[in-house]
Order: C-alpha cells, then sequence, then structure tokens
C-alpha cells in the first residue's frame, strides 16, 4: 500500500511512525509548513531549528512534498501518477476538494484528535478539558468535504486525568493515534474496514476561543471551573488573572483550590509571585509562580504592593 500523510507537529510525527508500524511504503509527506512559510525561509527554519517530523523525514528519507496547497493541480497531478492508495491528514487548516478527496484509491482518511461526533472543531484538546470531560479520544474517519463528519473506521479512548492540561491530553491522543493508524491501515487493506456513520443527535461543535476567553472570571466560573480553564489552554494561550489594570500569567502547574471566603475575586491572601482568590462558591484560588504580562521580573514588586 502507497501511503501520503498530509499533518502538522507531533500528531504528524505519531502518524508517520504508525504507518511505519504497520509496513506501508510512504510515497511522501506534505508538511503544513509548506502552506505556511516560503520556500526560502521553511528551508532556514528546517536547517537552524529542525522540528522532529522534518527529522523524521530526512532519516526515513521520505519524500518531502513541496506544493502550495493540497487542493492544488500539482498535488493531485501527484497522486494520480504515483498512484497512490491512501492518504491520510492529522491537524491540516485547508479544506480538501472532493475532486483530491476522491483520487487516493482506498480513499482519504482524516484523524480526529476528539470522540467523533462530540468536539468537531478546531481544537479539542482544549475543548474537553475546559468542559469537564473525564475522557477523549482519536477518530479516525473517512474525509468529506464537511469538516469532521465523514464515516468513522476506528476510535480509541484516551483518559483525561484532573492535573491534565492540553499538552499532557495531546501527547497522549497523539500516541494513541499511532497505534490506531497501524490497526486501520491492516484493515483496509485487507477490507475488514466497515464505516459507520456519525450520530448526529450526539454531535457538538466548537469554535476557537475569543480573546475575552483568555482572562479569568471568578463571578462566573466556579473554582473547578476556574481550573480546568487554566489547564485547558495550556500550552496554545496564555490564562490571565486580572487585577485592575493589572495582567498576571497564570502557571497551569502550580494552581490548588483551597478554602477560603471571600467576594468573588477579591484577592485574600498573597507571598512571593502567589495569590490567592476569592471564587464564588465559596472556595478560593492559590495561584503560585505567577509572572506579571510584560514585566515578569516585576511580578514580586508589584504583588507586594496589592491589597489584601
Amino acid at each position: 500500500m502507497k501511503v501520503v500523510i498530509l499533518g502538522k507537529g507531533s500528531m504528524l510525527s505519531n502518524l508517520i511512525r504508525g504507518v511505519m508500524l504497520a509496513n506501508c511504503e510512504i510515497a511522501g509527506v506534505f508538511r503544513y509548513e509548506r502552506l505556511k512559510f516560503h520556500p526560502f525561509v521553511l528551508k532556514l527554519y528546517d536547517f537552524f531549528k529542525s522540528s522532529s517530523e522534518y527529522t523524521l523525514i530526512k532519516k526515513h528519507k521520505f519524500r518531502d512534498l513541496a506544493f502550495n496547497s493540497a487542493n492544488s493541480d500539482a498535488f493531485k497531478r501527484f497522486l494520480i501518477r504515483e498512484n497512490i492508495d491512501l492518504v491520510i491528514v492529522g491537524t491540516w487548516s485547508e479544506k480538501l476538494k472532493k475532486e483530491i478527496i476522491d483520487v487516493p484509491v482506498i480513499g482519504t482518511v482524516n484523524v480526529h484528535p476528539s470522540l467523533l461526533p462530540k468536539y468537531r472543531g478546531p481544537n479539542p484538546y482544549l475543548q474537553t478539558i475546559w468542559h469537564g470531560e473525564k475522557k477523549s479520544g482519536v477518530t479516525f474517519h473517512l474525509m468529506t468535504e464537511k469538516f469532521d463528519r465523514g464515516p468513522i473506521l476506528a476510535q480509541s479512548e484516551v483518559e483525561i486525568l484532573d492535573g491534565d492540561t492540553g499538552k499532557e491530553l495531546k501527547n497522549k491522543t497523539v500516541f494513541q493515534a499511532r497505534l490506531l493508524c497501524s490497526e486501520v491501515i491492516g484493515k483496509l487493506g485487507d477490507g475488514l474496514v466497515i464505516p459507520v456513520p456519525q450520530d448526529e443527535n450526539q454531535a457538538s461543535y466548537f469554535e476557537n476561543v475569543k480573546p475575552e476567553d483568555m482572562t479569568l472570571n471568578f463571578k462566573k466560573e466556579s473554582s473547578a471551573e476556574l481550573v480546568r480553564h487554566i489547564r485547558a489552554f495550556h500550552p496554545w494561550l496564555p490564562v490571565y488573572l486580572q487585577c485592575g489594570d493589572l495582567f498576571f500569567i497564570v502557571n497551569p502547574y502550580n494552581i490548588e483550590i483551597v478554602d477560603g471566603s471571600g467576594a468573588a475575586g477579591e484577592i485574600i491572601a498573597k507571598s512571593k509571585k502567589s495569590l490567592t482568590v476569592a471564587t464564588f462558591d465559596g472556595k478560593a484560588l492559590k495561584m503560585d509562580n505567577l509572572k506579571l504580562y510584560k514585566f515578569p521580573a516585576l511580578t514580586d514588586f508589584v504583588i507586594s504592593r496589592l491589597c489584601v
């Protein structure tokens, strides 16, 4: 089976390894960076700050595909000329056209980091933690012209632990994608997979977060919700604690729900690089290792002058 892989970052690396586990021929890897950077800039980036996926491509001498779009005529001609059996897509911003999706002999498969049809959209890692889910997962499904809606080929669950941030959830998910990728390819090759339509009654979709979502709201979020909020956004976006005109960046690994009383949003205790703020559910959130936005060196000085 000849496979082409489209993707980005750790998901791409794990899909490459998954295809290798299945002992398939990787006819080419199309990196998302090809869409984002000018070829000369990407060449410099690869030389001075080589990514793990690019290192993997070079190590195994896979073809590093250089197209300006997955919807380009050049990419389509490549798929036809090479008689590609399967295209696997993991973390890709373009909406692929039907004329591209239909070219591979077996099909085009998308890899989505949630248990579809739940949590469709751009960042399921963030959304599942933020919404208090205890499990997430990865879904392999046939790609259609509608994002994240094609028939499901296989799924694997991932447990979300209380201390997980988006970073830990992503690491666990992409590893499951690697294992499931090998299994799915094997079954596709043997004709043992029956695509199952998604249940639209169970579907949910979440858009990208808004700038205002990056600031904690102690009057609307409970202590548990605040913790999930902070952990969900890491490592993609900082979450801020606002004190008047000041903003502190909250460390997702140094937060704790403690006993406390006071008006929601009121600072009830402070120490070096630490603030404890009352929540509306009768608790308080202790946040250590804070950093003053733009001026981290002044964090201790500013905290020492805040009123408690």
